[in-house]
């Protein structure tokens, strides 16, 4: 069984739907007892309204979620080697997370998680593949985080 880590950093591409909402999930369900950010391989997008509105739907509130990249993150004092685990969403991400963690003992998951950004031509259509995306996340977080 994984240590229960005390800090966490998710990260995506973007820092606009999945590491967000991974990262408003995780704060909903333990954020009292473990330190959680999130961020992405590049700040060009802000957070995603159709992740706010589903994870809206389980009672995590996004609204005020600022998109960063690692570069910001660690500009801003927030250092990689201040956490336990960093969780990769991406394949791009894994793979920078990697990079960025080569001199530090960190624990590294990659949970591949599906990019429903291109999914849907309705509203109904879209709102269901992040609907998915969002409960593969909350899946994996009850998975990886039971012990709490």
């Amino acid at each position: 069984m994984p240590e229960i880590p005390q800090s966490v950093l998710f990260c995506c591409d973007h820092n606009a739907v999945r590491s967000p909402m991974a990262e408003g999930i995780l704060k909903k369900m333990h954020g009292g007892r473990v330190w959680v950010q999130s961020a992405g391989l590049r700040h060009d997008l802000e957070i995603d309204g159709f992740a706010v509105a589903v994870c809206a739907e389980i009672g995590v509130d996004l609204e005020r979620h600022q998109a960063r990249s690692f570069e910001e993150m660690e500009a801003w004092g927030d250092q990689i080697d201040g956490y336990d685990l960093i969780v990769s969403m991406s394949p791009a991400s894994h793979r920078r997370a990697l990079e960025l963690t080569r001199w530090y003992s960190i624990e590294i998951e990659y949970w591949p998680t599906l990019d429903p950004t291109g999914i849907g031509e309705t509203r109904e259509r879209k709102l269901d593949a992040y609907r998915q995306t969002r409960d593969q996340i909350l899946e994996r977080i009850r998975n990886r985080f039971h012990r709490f």
